[in-house]
């Protein structure tokens, strides 16, 4: 369900195209549905529903929407969607801004529930203000469920119940949609809620089974940005603590934020202030220092990332080779592959360019569209002119090329293996394997010469 307008996150952005860890509230939800293995998945949209179907996708995955125009309720959202239930299926209801469930708990509430029960999942809070109250048999603790009492409709006693439900339930399509047609709106907000067809369930016959949890990270739900704000940091805290006994060690778990998948090998070591965002993989030994943000990317073993730098991966992945050293302030964008020992210095820029082992680039340079061999010493201030407004040109350096400081190589160009290219030049032809090149004016002094002055 992902069609209320989330009026308390004080945003034109939909409440569920908030993002948590890098994704949005619905995607995480969607990606859980697809862990499943569902044969459906049908989302239930309403305000903005145009921009909330544009921004979300599952692969492999048969995908519906449906529009709730009005949203009168969680019981009228499921009409909506009753049509698009194929009748032989399990319906597993989830809402849109509950992004933590996990998959093996959605099993586990399908196995208690079957072809023939209604399942609810449960937990017990220290506050349950504004949730839907758990009524059992008799009042037992573990009796059979007879309803859900919305928080405006209950009465004081049943306020002092601790058990809520979490808006999840499975239930067999076969029996969801009769309930469904026979839903009114006769309550305090008169909405149509999904939560009477517990009792409904109970007149006919149909056990009500709960599965109670104890996570409550797995069933809170956003409604503003404090709220966001608190299950990022807790969440975030949960995987920095699954790393740490995975042997990752981290200077301080409380500032870690991974916004994709992280994976460690054995004795990677992680400072402060570091973001990992889509597919990061750290080999054996890694160390990355603080305040770095890197992205789709794979790190070799004993590589060194240092301080402030920003790797950016995006589709094409960015390579670092093993005991490569790269930054600080250093910025690898999309394309860049670097070989076995490689340095990357300060403020030097690579995208889509190759370096192989034992390149070295330490100051203040920028390589795009290259490919550069092994032990290349690329100087300071050097840059491939790699662009002509409206083309990309590759830039070939072979093994064992000296590049002098401030050197402009004019790609399409190729500089032969073991030369060097003295510094100030500007390299517009191919250079012959071994040899030095030179290009740039001669120099020149003019005695006596006097600046000009300004005019009074």
């Amino acid at each position: 369900m992902a069609a209320g307008k989330g009026t308390r996150m004080k945003s034109r952005l939909p409440k569920v195209l908030h993002k948590l860890a890098g994704r949005s509230l619905l995607q995480h939800v969607l990606d859980t549905a697809a862990a499943l293995q569902a044969r459906r998945v049908v989302v239930i949209t309403g305000h903005e529903a145009q921009q909330v179907e544009a921004n979300v996708s599952l692969a492999g995955t048969d995908l519906h929407f449906v529009r709730q125009e009005p949203q009168l309720g969680t019981g009228h959202a499921m009409q909506q969607a009753a049509p698009a239930l194929p009748e032989d299926g399990m319906v597993v209801v989830l809402s849109g801004d509950v992004p933590l469930i996990q998959a093996e708990t959605l099993r586990a509430l399908l196995a208690i529930g079957g072809a023939d029960k209604l399942a609810l999942l449960t937990i017990a809070l220290a506050d349950p203000t504004g949730y839907g109250r758990v009524i059992r048999q008799a009042g037992a603790a573990d009796g059979a469920v007879q309803a859900i009492v919305e928080q405006k409709d209950a009465t004081p006693d049943q306020r002092q119940i601790r058990e809520i439900y979490s808006g999840i339930m499975a239930v067999p399509s076969r029996l969801l949609k009769p309930w469904l047609s026979r839903l009114d709106n006769k309550n305090a907000q008169a909405e149509y809620y999904l939560t009477d067809v517990v009792k409904m369930a109970v007149a006919d016959g149909v056990p009500v089974l709960a599965h109670r949890i104890e996570d409550a990270l797995q069933v809170a739900g956003i409604n503003s940005p404090a709220q966001l704000a608190e299950l990022e940091r807790a969440h975030q805290l949960r995987l920095a603590q699954s790393l740490m006994a995975q042997g990752v060690r981290l200077a301080d778990p409380a500032r870690l934020d991974v916004r994709g998948e992280l994976h460690c090998a054995q004795d990677v070591e992680i400072d402060v202030n570091c973001i990992f965002e889509g597919r990061v993989e750290l080999g054996e030994g890694v160390k990355v220092g603080a305040h770095c943000v890197i992205g789709n990317a794979r790190i070799a073993a004993g590589a060194v990332i240092q301080p402030f730098t920003r790797i950016e991966g995006e589709d094409l992945g960015v390579e670092v080779g093993a005991d490569a050293r790269i930054g600080p302030f250093a910025r690898l964008r999309p394309g860049a592959r670097l070989g076995p020992d490689v340095h990357i210095g300060n403020f030097v820029e690579v995208k889509n360019a190759e370096l192989a082992q034992g390149a070295k680039a330490n100051h203040l340079a920028y390589i795009g569209d290259a490919t550069v061999g092994e032990r290349v010493n690329y100087g300071a201030g050097s840059i491939t002119a790699n662009y002509d407004g409206a083309n990309k040109h590759k830039t070939h350096i072979g093994d064992d090329v000296h590049i002098g400081s401030n050197c402009l190589l004019v790609a399409p160009v190729r500089i032969g293996a073991g030369g060097t290219v003295g510094g100030g030049s500007v390299i517009t032809q191919d250079t012959e394997p071994g040899v030095l090149t030179l290009a740039r004016a001669r120099q020149v002094t003019i005695a006596n010469w006097q600046r000009p002055q300004k005019k009074k």
